[in-house]
């Protein structure tokens, strides 16, 4: 080991992560760290709940919403090939949201609206204003997002079973009025959702063909896609969530369950499962400035384009990643613009998965941390794995 990180401090990193396992927070973890050319990884726990097979560094996991930057990146390479344009109306591609109609009240009934200002574009669903989606601070009162759930359309956890296939998906979509005018508010998830049928659509594939073609095998990233195949499965364990009102563990998915078999709807914003080598590798192609080995997947005007916050502060504080301003948002990556705390620098961009994991780059420490778990998160907020994940990898840079 060198001098890119303090061995340690990682030791002790480790340390801590398998007392979480070892207590039951999470029932298994592996995790990556790399500087400097360093790599360094761990892993902790088992696979199931009393079971013997411990999780290695090749565990296939649910990585949920660190599938929107993958889905970004997508987006990207067809904006390099002149395929999409930043700020084209995506009514030719996805015409059930041409001629949108908008909220008069957020709160109010599904049926008193207006026209919308203009039409949504690439932009709008890659910065998350397209004007649906997740609102954290209403999530419980939005009718835009119980009438999705209402049609079926996934407005909860990922669930793959439970979505239709996407011409249906947008037609039902076609259905609902915005919440807020196009390129007003910034509201979560569903934009990456729609951005995956948008880029399906102009590349003329099945988007898990488009990413596996253009993303995952230029990158190497094998492991990668929106189900396990068969011969993976005993790599794969089930994903556990709490009980909230008793705390008490509960199997949200089998092994054998939905992530089994290709879905009907493959979700551009919560679908993938992948290993912390494949991600690593993607990460790595960013913090590389769009290069993979000898491949350049992206322009370095394209990944500074996607890492750079494109909210306006008033965004940021309304309903944005950070309600403290901190955090704003790229395309398809969360984007910190100043530090509060002992962890993520300014300039820091990345994102997590609500079913257990989390990925960072941080260009000013050119350091990549990703953790994957298969422990459903509680909450908008890093459970304490994830917080002694971050804290232990930013206390072993020399």
């Amino acid at each position: 080991m060198g001098d890119a990180m303090a061995a340690d401090r990682l030791a002790r990193m480790a340390d801590t992560l398998a007392v979480h396992t070892e207590r039951g927070d999470v029932t298994g973890l592996a995790w990556l760290v790399a500087r400097g050319g360093e790599v360094h990884t761990g892993a902790s726990g088992t696979l199931q709940v009393g079971g013997d097979q411990a999780v290695e560094r090749d565990t296939v996991f649910r990585i949920a919403s660190m599938t929107k930057p993958v889905t970004a990146v997508a987006a990207l390479v067809l904006v390099e090939e002149c395929v999409l344009r930043l700020d084209d109306p995506v009514d030719e591609l996805l015409p059930e949201l041409a001629e949108r109609r908008v909220l008069v009240d957020p709160d109010g009934p599904l049926d008193d609206t207006v026209p919308a200002h203009r039409a949504i574009t690439l932009r709008d669903l890659l910065t998350f204003r397209l004007g649906l989606g997740f609102d954290f601070t209403r999530f419980d009162r939005q009718p835009t997002i119980a009438a999705m759930g209402v049609l079926g359309m996934g407005a909860g956890p990922p669930s793959p079973d439970a979505v239709p296939a996407p011409d249906e998906w947008m037609r039902r979509l076609g259905t609902l009025p915005l919440e807020f005018q196009p390129g007003e508010r910034w509201l979560y998830h569903v934009g990456a959702d729609v951005l995956g049928v948008l880029v399906a659509r102009a590349s003329g594939l099945p988007l898990e063909q488009l990413l596996r073609e253009r993303v995952f095998e230029p990158l190497g990233m094998h492991d990668t896609g929106f189900f396990v195949p068969a011969d993976a499965l005993h790599r794969f364990g089930p994903c556990y969530t709490s009980d909230p009102s008793t705390g008490a563990r509960e199997t949200y998915d089998e092994p054998d369950g939905q992530w089994s078999h290709a879905p009907a709807f493959p979700s551009g914003g919560g679908g993938l499962v992948s290993t912390v080598d494949d991600f690593f590798a993607f990460a790595e192609m960013l913090r590389n400035g769009g290069v993979h080995g000898r491949t350049r997947l992206l322009a370095r005007s394209s990944v500074a384009a996607m890492t750079t916050d494109h909210l306006t502060d008033a965004q940021k504080t309304a309903s944005g990643p950070d309600l403290s301003g901190a955090q704003g948002w790229g395309f398809g990556v969360g984007v910190w613009t100043r530090r509060t705390g002992t962890t993520w620098s300014a300039g820091t961009y990345g994102w997590d998965g609500g079913l257990g994991s989390t990925w960072a780059n941080d260009p000013s420490e050119d350091l990549v941390g990703i953790m994957l778990t298969n422990q459903m998160f509680t909450s908008p907020a890093l459970p304490p794995v994830c917080q002694d994940f971050w804290t232990g990898t930013y206390a072993a840079l020399p």
